[in-house]
């Protein structure tokens, strides 16, 4: 077990212990040993295998024992018996928004509530609000979030689900009977969210293949099983649905069920206007409904044929949402969506210095190995205290190490002094502009006051990007998917000052976040934006949610010259020094 699933672990006992009523002392003994590894600068590896994590300031004797099992076993009893212990519903309330360990303990002390459905109603009835330390607000706040968890209960990120559906249409394609294969749905058009899985599939003998996929290993229930279509529930809570079309029929089922709706109904009617009826099995005569020549038929192969039977350009599955694909491919406008190789490099990364896993030389070490020339490194500045944030003293020793570093030549990567500051209540930032304008980037993020007003938020970070050394906008919205909705702000008034500041805006590539959200891109980078795909890496295995970034600007319409990592170092330096 990896060092940043120990720390899960070791923040998951103390708040379960909170739950339990343990006395304080062993509650901040397992929240002491997650923030001494939090802050480990050396190599985690090395010292667990040293024997030395029992001299680490905050880790005593006990707890480095449970690390170390939980390090070589990925396994430990005691807190496995402690999760069994505690209610599962008590374990769910700790995914609303608000809702920590002494709070939910004591709502199930006073009120007795297990369950979702009866935090639901104790909100509604007005008791939770009359319990001591919370009020009307707080019941608010926590309605707002189960409503979230329950519109967002059937869903799943897209990036939690690829190995799963890879691992899927690989078993499909090496089926002896299947003559082709493909996802389709929302998750080849690589949205941020997914919910059912669609797979399709080319055979002329079908009931084997639907043996084969009801009896995949973690299916939990058979919802249906045809001939054509079978659907079936994994224990993860995945819906898939498998479709099985002849040969013939498979890239015009490819393009139906792959969308989006708006997609196809622009499709349907630009084939209606040229005589014809386009569906799921074909393309077909629209007064006869007889099918259109066969030798015509027999040519499509392929998507691109289906585009080019009706003049039209490849459209890519991430541009099919209905908003001016169509036309764009008829005027042969559509963007060149960007390649994951062409990205040279990332800037919003952490390190030990503040809450990442790994140093700079391990992070340095994993770019190289992607084959980028450049890594910035923005660790959390002096108000993130829970981050570990860097204050003045520690930027400028940062600085000096990046510095060494550089001069070293030990790497081809070059690396970037930045830092993630942050927007205060008031728009400021909270380091000077003095100690700022030394580094070679800033990353401006809100990380509190989260209620502001959609006004006073959208000033608040307006001021931030007036201020002279802010190069990039992080995360501006503040969304978590699947968990909560983005903080109020006037996003196209944002877009608007960053062009005229000259700052570029991030995609966030975590995949807990995509922010600013794809459906924003297009008219942005259109109007003179600039972006930069930032994977808001703590640990080198973050690094590689840049791929997520790379769907989401794809599907925002976002070309290389407006996406500043495909420029090379020197393109970099340049922008970074005179913002050309």
């Amino acid at each position: 077990m990896d060092k940043a699933q120990i720390i899960g672990i070791l923040k998951d006992i103390s708040v379960f212990l909170e739950l339990k009523g343990e006395n304080s002392f062993k509650i901040r003994a397992y929240q002491s040993g997650a923030r001494a590894l939090e802050r480990l600068e050396d190599n985690f590896d090395i010292i667990v295998k040293e024997g030395k994590i029992a001299s680490l300031q905050g880790i005593g004797q006990a707890l480095a024992l449970k690390i170390e099992t939980l390090y070589h076993e990925s396994h430990l009893p005691f807190y496995d018996n402690l999760k069994a212990s505690i209610a599962p519903g008590l374990i769910e309330f700790l995914d609303i928004p608000g809702l920590g360990g002494k709070k939910v303990k004591h709502i199930h002390d006073a009120l007795g509530i297990e369950t979702i459905e009866a935090l639901k109603e104790a909100c509604e009835s007005g008791t939770i609000e009359a319990l001591d330390g919370f009020g009307a607000k707080s019941a608010e706040k926590i309605l707002s979030g189960i409503a979230n968890r329950e519109a967002y209960g059937k869903r799943h990120l897209w990036w939690s689900v690829q190995e799963f559906v890879q691992e899927i249409v690989s078993g499909l394609e090496a089926h002896a009977l299947v003559k082709r294969a493909s996802v389709a749905g929302s998750f080849r058009r690589r949205l941020e969210t997914v919910g059912d899985l669609d797979f399709i599939v080319a055979s002329d003998t079908p009931e084997p293949i639907m043996d084969w996929f009801t009896e995949i290993e973690g299916v939990k229930e058979i919802t249906a099983k045809g001939e054509t279509k079978s659907s079936v529930r994994f224990e993860n809570g995945i819906q898939a649905d498998l479709r099985i079309v002849t040969e013939k029929e498979f890239v015009f089922a490819l393009h139906h069920f792959t969308g989006s709706k708006d997609h196809n109904v622009m499709m349907r009617q630009r084939a209606l206007s040229r005589g014809y009826r386009l569906s799921e099995w074909g393309i077909f005569d629209k007064d006869s409904g007889e099918n259109i020549p066969i030798e015509e038929v027999n040519l499509i192969q392929t998507e691109a044929d289906l585009f080019k039977f009706f003049d039209l350009e490849m459209i890519e599955p991430e541009l099919r949402e209905g908003l001016g694909e169509i036309l764009a491919a008829e005027n042969k406008k559509l963007p060149r969506l960007i390649e994951s190789n062409e990205i040279k490099g990332v800037f919003h990364n952490h390190t030990t210095l503040s809450d990442g896993m790994n140093t700079l030389d391990e992070m340095v070490e994993q770019a190289e190995s992607l084959g980028w020339s450049y890594l910035g490194f923005a660790d959390h500045s002096k108000s993130s205290v829970q981050a570990n944030g860097l204050n003045e003293e520690r930027v400028h020793k940062m600085i000096e190490q990046i510095q060494s570093f550089n001069e070293s030549g030990s790497s081809s990567v070059t690396a970037f002094s930045g830092i993630e500051c942050d927007i205060l209540k008031d728009g400021t930032l909270d380091l000077d502009e003095s100690v700022l304008g030394q580094l070679d980037y800033v990353v401006a993020s809100v990380h509190s006051s989260f209620s502001q007003s959609e006004e006073e938020m959208t000033q608040r970070v307006i001021r931030a990007i007036e201020s002279p050394s802010v190069t990039m906008l992080g995360h501006p919205t503040g969304r978590l998917l699947l968990r909560r909705e983005g903080y109020q702000i006037n996003i196209s008034k944002v877009i608007d000052a960053a062009i005229a500041n000259k700052v570029i805006i991030e995609i966030n590539a975590n995949p807990q976040r995509l922010d600013m959200d794809w459906r924003f891109w297009k008219q942005a980078v259109q109007r003179g934006l600039m972006c930069s795909i930032n994977p808001d890496a703590h640990s080198i295995k973050n690094l590689g949610y840049y791929e997520a970034g790379v769907n989401i600007a794809r599907k925002g319409w976002v070309e290389a010259n407006s996406l500043l990592n495909t420029r090379d170092t020197d393109g970099i330096k340049r922008w970074f020094s005179k913002r050309l």
